[in-house]
Formats: structure tokens, sequence, C-alpha cells
């Protein structure tokens, strides 16, 4: 224990704090110890010292601990006077922070047996899409104009179209925009980070070395050509092992909470409270 250095030699500083705290709370409510006696356990100092530790890079002296231990009583005086005098309730703040406490007892609760490898492989193949690599990006693109410009939008693909049909470069139907006019070896996430999930989701279905449009992206229209694709994959368990291991206990944590609120839900009775209407 970290506060074995201080038990040994002041020993004595030990007794007269214990003994002072007591005739303090004696004191305090004389012959009433029912909610009034606070007990500093051994793990209670030990928690004192070892954040001491942390923050001071020693262990603190007889006087520091004295200081500590009677901190943490008026922390207790003070959160149990206010408990008393119902400062607590329909505090928003002390309800989320109680219920966060819940919540991670339920999943210390939960969390005890690790996961085996037949739980990880079937927890991989039900989530597939989850932890599958993107496929790999390497296009051309003509920006031919925003979705709202229609006119101009149809005159920009009627133009584009012809000159893809006769084999020539469809860039001069295109229009200046700061989007980036090639892009390559990039995964279709990060595609789909700058134009729109539907526009990376198009490209990875596009015929590679072909013109092909318009492509619709959350900027407008485009003609687009792929030039190499590796299309998307399910990794092995093996390659993503630490990722899947992470989410299965995630799951389980945020299982464990639901199940608990629901054993809980099942015991009470909510009702709403509505105030009589009145004639106008």
């Amino acid at each position: 224990m970290r506060i074995r250095p201080v038990l040994c030699e002041p020993m004595l500083h030990f007794l007269l704090i214990g003994i002072a705290l007591f005739s303090a709370y004696r004191w305090k409510a004389p012959g009433d110890f029912a909610g009034h006696r606070i007990v500093i356990t051994a793990g209670v100092l030990d928690d004192l010292v070892t954040q001491h530790v942390a923050a001071r890079g020693r262990e603190p002296s007889a006087d520091e601990l004295n200081h500590l231990v009677e901190s943490y009583a008026r922390d207790e005086i003070l959160y149990r006077e206010g408990v008393a005098l119902g400062l607590d309730r329909d505090d928003i703040v002390v309800k989320r922070r109680v219920r966060q406490k819940v919540e991670l007892m339920v999943e210390e609760e939960a969390g005890t047996a690790p996961p085996t490898e037949a739980d990880l492989s079937a927890y991989l193949a039900a989530n597939q899409a989850r932890f599958a690599q993107p496929a790999i990006l390497t296009f051309e693109q003509v920006f031919l104009g925003p979705s709202t410009s229609d006119a101009e939008l149809v005159n920009s693909i009627g133009v584009t179209r012809k000159a893809v049909d006769h084999g020539a470069n469809p860039r001069p139907g295109g229009r200046p925009s700061l989007l980036p006019p090639r892009l390559t070896q990039t995964p279709a996430d990060l595609v789909a980070r700058e134009f729109g999930q539907s526009f990376a989701s198009a490209v990875e279905r596009l015929p590679v070395g072909e013109w092909a449009g318009p492509i619709e992206s959350s900027f407008g229209a485009h003609y687009v050509r792929v030039s190499d694709r590796t299309p998307a994959v399910t990794p092995r368990l093996a390659d993503v092992h630490d990722l899947v291991v992470r989410e299965w206990e995630n799951e389980r944590r945020q299982r464990a909470r639901n199940d608990a609120y629901a054993r809980m839900r099942r015991s009470y009775d909510v009702a709403l409270e509505t105030a009589p209407r009145t004639e106008r």
C-alpha cells in the first residue's frame, strides 16, 4: 500500500488524527451517530495518498495527510447535509452524475469475462461492413455545375457527353472549381467525405478507363473516369483483432446498460401529470 512509508514512522500522528476526528464528530452530534459517522477506510486513505503523489510527486507529510483527511470529511459532511436538505433533488447535474456511476457499475459487472476468439469471429462476421477495408480509388473528375443551375447544367452535360462520345477530353465542357481534378489511391471513405457518400458509391461501380456521367455529388454533377480501383475487402480477424475486441466490449457495455435499465424500468410507473384545461 502507498501509505506504508507514512505509517512506518509517524504512527502516533495517525492515532491522534483518528482521535481528533472522532472527538470532533462526537462533539458535533453527541450520542447520535446514525448518519453522522464517517469512516475513513484504508482504501480511502490509499486513494488520497495516491492522488497526492500524482499531484506532488511524493508521499504526504503527517500534516498534509491530516489536511487530506479533513478535506475528504468536509466534502462528505457537506454532501450529506445537502442531501438532507434535498439539494440533490431536481438537479440535472447531480442526476446525470449518479446515472453515470450506476451505468459504470453495471458495465463493470458485465465486463468480467473477456471475449473468446469464437465470440470475436462471430462478431466480425455479423458486422463486416463496420470493419471492411474501403475500396482504394484513383480517378479524374470534371465538374459540370451545381444542380441548382438547371439550364446551365443541362447544357454542360450535353456538351460533355458529345465530347465523350467522340473520344475527346470532356474538360472543356467543365466549370472551374476548387475541387481536386484527380485523386490518386484514395480510400473510398475519404472520397465520401470530400464529395458525399452517393458519389463515392457510384465511383466504386463505374467501369475502369472510361468517362462516365453525370455523377451527382454534394456539389453538383460530374463526369468521372476511374483509372484504378482496389475493391473493398473484409479483413481477417488477425488483422483487426484489437479493433474488434474494442467494438465488441463497447457493444457489451451498451447492452448491459440497456438490459439493466429495462429491468429497472419494469418496477416503475411513469405518469404524465397534465394541468386541467380551462374553458375560454
